[in-house]
């Protein structure tokens, strides 16, 4: 009855593999476009599902496959260039924790070629490319591209045909010209489908009209975000010792100065506008001066990361105190005396002096503003978040000017806008470390692996709370009086907490608040995450040089792992795994971290984890076509990958498969599991399979 139990249930179990399935987001087609003078362009176009994404061919060696394109030699015609792409997307990727250029529902790779005879030809060339979602990444693959290019005699005749159609449809519609997307009519030089038909190469005005609607939402989205941010730089710039004392003198100055209220309130309207001009020009002044293309190299250029992080360790010591940066004092009086004109240009002189004499105190949060902005791949980014900032910080004096009887609730100046200043600075070095942390990234110099970036937050967190507390005070710090107020003692307790909350992460625990900021789990110098890098008491390492998760004992090759899981009688489990893939990292810190499965994991069976992503080359020797895709397997990952897609028919990861190895073909005993963050599902999984390989011995 028992081993009747266990068929049935490995039948339900199993049937459960019939839900698994490749995944193909991406589909390529090829495209020819003939130009004058035997130029040709050949297009290779990825048309990507919703939510899935294909990586820039320009990201860096730190991080996901980029698109690469293979361009043999032929006799037939001559490569001109580098292959050419349209504008990518660029944010923040946390299947890989830095920010990344990628391609959403359809991209266009041009190669520019010049043709050599004028008969019709073949060229073939291949594409490498790796497609990802918000969770996951499928493993790199690639695609043969066949270009077919007709007779250029051939191309003429077309064209003459297209032309005569166009003017039978016209002449139908009422001699109306048909509405193209893109706002123009097709030219002659047609479009050669590889499928050996010919069509227009322009997308349809609904798909056009879509695809632009979607960028301008994303666009107006981040602009919104980049004035947010402004805002918030404006609010704290408020609250600092240079600005806070000049509201009521300002406002005053405004209401006595002027016969009427109202004056007074216009000229206040006038002089916060003033403000925004300001600030504004000084955004435009940023993209003028760097140009376009440098801020959107700014974000992983490590030598602007660095000079950033000099420039930031600079500000957060003037914030301490240790010295005020300032303008030229010229500059300030020759301001001041402008101010003394009256009108509208001497409103707007008292905004430019206003603005001088506060630098001391804005100009780091303005530094730190506008380089934000700067790496935000927004052209207009600086000047919005400009505008941002001088709309926060402009507002006070109008509606102050308009309501001088909220003047009385103002908080008195004091000690405190000293204490706000330094608390700034020791955010100020806390964001200066991510700088550090990028350019150390890209040259994969190991200075600031995980573990001492958020050793020095905590050290950061702990020295905030404790100057809030009243433990040590800075050069500018007034005595105390009477203990410490209510709203410095919650905000030393929220550092505190904060310095509680990342310390574990230093021995790897997950500190997912933080997401983003410092390095990713596998940039640390124990990827793993224990503390001694030694396996806990009782596991031994399986094979020396084995990347194993959670420094479980584990196998990287399928066969070394089966001749020793047949010598102690335990069942395999093949983890399909990548580098890239974000829901394995979750399964590894989320489940398989967990006493009862990692113990199961260590004992009941033999671990194999297989990378699909992994990209060392294969022996000429191992090297073959395979049967499932046609295509050739040159690297290991694309070995694993292949062996997935052959006996599991699934493509995604993580995909989690115990196997009889007595069995010769890879077998699963009671179907497959995948991601699922409760540790239940997976241990019961874990169990039933466990229990019918038992059962057959």
């Amino acid at each position: 009855m028992n081993r009747l139990f266990y068929a049935l249930a490995a039948l339900l179990l199993a049937s459960s593999a019939a839900f698994a399935q490749i995944l193909q987001p991406v589909t390529w087609s090829t495209s020819v476009r003939t130009l004058d003078g035997g130029k040709l362009e050949l297009v290779a176009t990825a048309k990507i599902d919703a939510g899935w994404h294909v990586y820039s061919q320009f990201i860096g060696d730190d991080g996901p496959i980029p698109t690469s394109f293979t361009l043999p030699e032929s006799k037939d015609l001559q490569i001109q260039g580098p292959v050419r792409e349209p504008k990518a997307i660029k944010e923040f990727d946390k299947n890989f924790g830095m920010e990344l250029s990628y391609f959403a529902k359809k991209a266009e790779f041009v190669i520019n070629a010049r043709r050599v005879h004028h008969d019709a030809f073949t060229y073939t060339a291949e594409v490498e490319f790796m497609v990802c979602d918000d969770e996951r990444c499928l493993p790199p693959d690639y695609v043969s591209l066949v270009f077919k290019v007709p007779s250029e005699a051939h191309f003429e005749l077309i064209g003459e045909e297209i032309l005569r159609k166009e003017t039978e449809l016209k002449a139908k519609a009422g001699s109306q010209e048909p509405e193209m997307a893109g706002g123009h009519e097709p030219d002659a030089a047609e479009v050669q489908e590889s499928s050996g038909e010919l069509v227009n190469e322009l997308d349809s005005p609904k798909d056009q009209e879509l695809e632009t609607t979607e960028g301008q939402e994303a666009e107006a989205v981040n602009l919104w975000a980049l004035f947010g941010a402004g805002m918030l730089g404006g609010f704290f710039a408020l609250i600092m010792p240079c600005i806070f004392p000049m509201i009521p003198l300002t406002v005053s100055f405004f209401l006595k100065q002027s016969k009427s209220k109202a004056d007074g309130v216009r000229k206040a309207i006038l002089y916060g506008v003033s403000i925004n001009v300001i600030y504004v020009v000084l955004g435009l002044l940023v993209t003028v001066v760097f140009g376009s293309d440098a801020l959107n190299a700014m974000a992983t250029n490590p030598w602007f990361n660095l000079a950033f992080f000099a420039l930031f360790v600079v500000f957060a010591i003037s914030f301490f105190g240790a010295f005020e940066i300032t303008l030229p004092s010229s500059w300030v009086n020759k301001a001041d005396d402008q101010s003394q004109r009256g009108g509208l240009l001497g409103i707007f002189f008292m905004a430019f002096t206003l603005a001088l004499v506060s630098f001391s105190c804005t100009g780091p949060l303005i530094g730190q503003l506008l380089v934000a902005t700067a790496v935000s791949g927004e052209l207009l980014g600086p000047a919005i978040g400009m505008f941002g900032f001088s709309f926060a910080l402009s507002l006070p004096f109008v509606l102050f000017a308009a309501f001088p009887g909220w003047l009385k609730g103002l908080p008195k100046s004091g000690g405190w806008l000293n204490t706000v200043k330094v608390t700034l600075g020791f955010l100020e070095l806390a964001f200066a470390l991510k700088f550090l942390s990028t350019a150390d990234m890209v040259w994969q110099k190991h200075w600031v692996e995980r573990e001492l970036f958020l050793a020095l937050w905590v050290g950061i967190a702990f020295a905030t709370s404790l100057y809030l507390f009243g433990v040590f005070r800075m050069p500018h710090d007034d005595e105390p009086k009477g203990g410490i107020g209510v709203g410095r003692m919650l905000t030393g307790v929220l550092f505190l907490v904060t310095g509680f909350y990342l310390l574990p992460g230093i021995w790897g625990a997950p500190v997912k608040l933080v997401a983003g900021f410092p390095p990713p789990a596998f940039y640390a110098e124990n990827p793993n995450g224990f503390g001694s890098g030694s396996a806990p008491s009782g596991e031994k390492k399986l094979s020396e040089d084995a990347h194993c998760p959670l420094n479980l004992p584990c196998f990287n090759d399928l066969e070394e792992a089966r001749a020793y899981a047949l010598k102690v009688k335990k069942p395999l489990l093949l983890d399909f795994t990548g580098w890239g893939c974000v829901n394995c990292r979750k399964m590894e810190e989320e489940v398989w971290s967990r006493p009862e499965v990692r113990q199961r994991l260590a004992e009941d069976v033999v671990l194999v984890s297989l990378y699909v992503d992994e990209r060392t080359p294969l022996a000429e020797s191992d090297q073959r076509v395979s049967e499932t895709t046609g295509k050739k397997i040159k690297t290991i990952g694309q070995k694993w990958g292949d062996l997935q897609a052959q006996y599991f028919n699934a493509n995604a990861q993580p995909y989690y498969v115990l196997m009889d190895p007595a069995v010769e073909a890879p077998n699963a005993l009671n179907g497959h599991t995948a991601y699922d963050p409760d540790p239940s599902v997976f241990l019961n999984w874990l169990d039933s399979g466990l229990k019918l390989f038992n059962a057959t011995k």
